[in-house]
């Protein structure tokens, strides 16, 4: 099949475009022709909250990556639109993320199906937002139109897309691992890299952080007096996506200088091994969300988790078997922890079953099964 994805990918960085990447990987095993068209540029910088937008690592991908899209420039959009037209793909794939990005694509898409041949699917990460803004649901609608079908990585997402669109096809097919990150090492490196002790308990807080990833809640139930005999570590590993001096304050405020590292800075994809190898457990304290990549890394390094009862969260990390379900509040998150402390629990074998659920086959393979039922839909119109 000739396969092209529109979005994220090199030279930018983050968890978008090693997706897109790896699904495009995926598609080139199987022999497909592929390539991703991303953008000359993704977001003006006035807009853009991190330092930098782009990559500091080597570009080791073997299909063609091309710099085409300007997220505010209509004319670069109609000529991408109609390339597109004219190439006639068997597939355009779109992750869809944010609303800002629903004019550029629903225009390069529209164009693009005027080929009668093209199928558009649309892989969705949140079809609501979590920080809502004016104009998000007429947007939103206006890019579903273009699309022929839909991915949902999770039940909740999967259920929100009826709000947008109740007819056109849908199947439901989990964020799959993360394993671009190489390899594990061994605890003892990786420990001796972020200069950690093997003594200690090492917890993790990996990711961009923004309000409603509930860092707060976090170090609120670290201050828990239950927890203050054990020698607990909290590793905040991500760039600041907004004022950074009320977590600094927290942590001086509930006295915990001396249990939670701020390694304030976007980790190249380089690094990450060596946060996730060092850890003894994942920490996602969200208030809300719908999936989390950041969830697919730490299977990938075989780590037990403890994430919040929000979005589709708890579909993917069965509680009690590869780590915790707790509710988003700062009294269960410190009661896990607790459990964690006194019983040093070993989730090894569940993370092992339930990680062979997340294979990228799985997720090349309902895309493929999606343009057949967009196909079948288009003949019943």
């Amino acid at each position: 099949m000739k396969i092209t994805l529109i979005g994220t990918a090199y030279p930018y960085r983050g968890g978008l475009a090693l997706f897109n990447e790896r699904l495009i990987e995926e598609f080139s095993k199987q022999n497909d022709e592929v390539k991703i068209e991303t953008f000359s540029l993704q977001y003006p910088s006035f807009l853009f909250p991190g330092k930098s937008q782009y990559s500091t690592e080597i570009n080791h991908n073997s299909f063609p990556i091309i710099r085409s899209i300007n997220s505010i420039n209509p004319f670069s959009w109609i000529k991408v639109g109609l390339k597109l037209k004219k190439e006639k793909p068997d597939i355009v794939i779109v992750k869809y993320w944010m609303p800002f990005f629903a004019l550029c694509f629903s225009t390069i898409l529209s164009l693009t199906k005027k080929n009668h041949k093209t199928k558009i699917i649309a892989i969705i990460d949140n079809i609501i937002p979590h920080e809502k803004r004016f104009l998000d649901s007429f947007l939103t609608r206006l890019f579903t139109k273009s699309v022929d079908g839909f991915i949902a990585m999770s039940k909740s997402v999967f259920e929100d897309i009826y709000s947008f669109e109740a007819i056109k096809p849908r199947i439901l097919s989990p964020h799959p691992l993360f394993d671009n990150f190489g390899e594990k090492i061994s605890k003892k490196e990786a420990l001796e890299k972020l200069n950690l002790k093997e003594t200690d308990i090492n917890l993790l807080f990996f990711g961009l952080i923004r309000k409603y990833k509930g860092l707060d809640m976090l170090l609120e139930a670290l201050s828990d007096e239950r927890l203050r005999k054990y020698p607990i570590k909290l590793v905040v590993a991500g760039e600041f996506y907004e004022d950074s001096t009320p977590y600094y304050d927290m942590v001086k405020k509930l006295n915990l200088e001396d249990k939670v590292i701020f390694h304030p800075r976007f980790i190249p994809d380089s690094e990450v091994k060596n946060y996730f190898c060092a850890t003894d457990l994942l920490v996602l304290p969200y208030r809300n969300a719908t999936q989390s990549g950041v969830t697919q890394i730490s299977y990938h390094f075989e780590k037990p988790m403890l994430v919040t009862n929000v979005g589709g969260l708890a579909e993917i990390i069965p509680n009690n078997k590869v780590g915790y379900v707790v509710e988003a509040n700062v009294k269960s998150i410190s009661d896990a922890l607790v459990s964690f402390c006194e019983s040093s629990p070993s989730f090894i074998e569940g993370i092992e079953q339930e990680k062979m659920k997340y294979s990228w086959e799985r997720m090349s393979e309902a895309i493929k099964k999606l343009y057949k039922q967009t196909t079948a839909y288009d003949n019943k119109k």
